[in-house]
């Protein structure tokens, strides 16, 4: 099992960014999806998660701003963040609590300067 992220970067206030994970070694259509992040000097948290049928959750901070998407064919999952705040900075990681186990992404680092 694989969980491949991309798409961090450095942006100001305001910007934007679209993390994106690819999941390999598992069926990716039947799991729950999420986002974590961590801070430096804090712990990881739950962002966003995305059922197999598209249901979708935020954490409080991120609600209006942050959309997760998947793609089945594809076996990615984003993370489309709008409105971005020095608060957001962190590294995200992808997860999934597959029946072989919990895997994580390798994590993409998010910095927004202000």
């Amino acid at each position: 099992v694989q969980l491949q992220a991309c798409g961090g970067g450095l942006v100001q206030t305001g910007g934007s960014l679209r993390p994106s994970c690819a999941a390999s070694g598992i069926n990716f259509r039947i799991y729950t999806m999420k986002w974590y992040r961590q801070a430096h000097g804090k712990q990881r948290e739950l962002v966003a998660g995305i059922t197999e049928d598209g249901n979708t959750n935020y954490v409080d901070s991120v609600k209006g701003r942050f959309t997760i998407s998947r793609d089945n064919v594809r076996r990615t999952v984003s993370l489309q963040m709008n409105s971005l705040e020095p608060e957001d900075t962190a590294v995200y990681y992808c997860n999934v609590a597959a029946d072989q186990g919990n895997y994580w992404g390798q994590g993409t680092l998010v910095t927004v300067s202000s």
